[in-house]
């Protein structure tokens, strides 16, 4: 019998660690050939699990107060759309949309909404 895939749980342990500051624990929950797109621009801003750390520790792990709190969070299939409240970060607080798609090996896209 094949194991369900759960999308909620993969978007769940990433922002555990993203609140931990724990890169290690937070780039274990995405495929190595994820892409983030920040949208509404076509193009992405990181390419690969490698960018993907590299982006974060140098811009969000380095903050002693970031925060997300979860506001929101809907499940579509193997989408999970959170809606979060970012604190401790420069022009702070942001409230942004994230879409993740999951697949069995972790989360291999992203989109991120800004609020206006």
């Amino acid at each position: 019998m094949s194991q369900t895939l759960d999308p909620a749980a993969f978007a769940q342990r990433q922002l555990d660690a993203y609140n931990a500051r724990d890169l290690d624990r937070f780039v274990a929950e995405y495929t190595d050939d994820v892409v983030v797109f920040r949208l509404p621009d076509a193009e992405p801003i990181i390419r690969g699990k490698q960018s993907l750390a590299e982006h974060y520790a140098r811009n969000r792990f380095n903050l002693p107060g970031l925060h997300a709190k979860l506001v929101n969070r809907m499940v579509f299939g193997n989408k999970v759309i959170d809606q979060e409240y970012v604190t401790g970060v420069p022009g702070e607080p942001l409230e942004v949309a994230a879409i993740y798609e999951v697949t069995p090996g972790g989360i291999s896209k992203v989109w991120f909404v800004g609020g206006a």
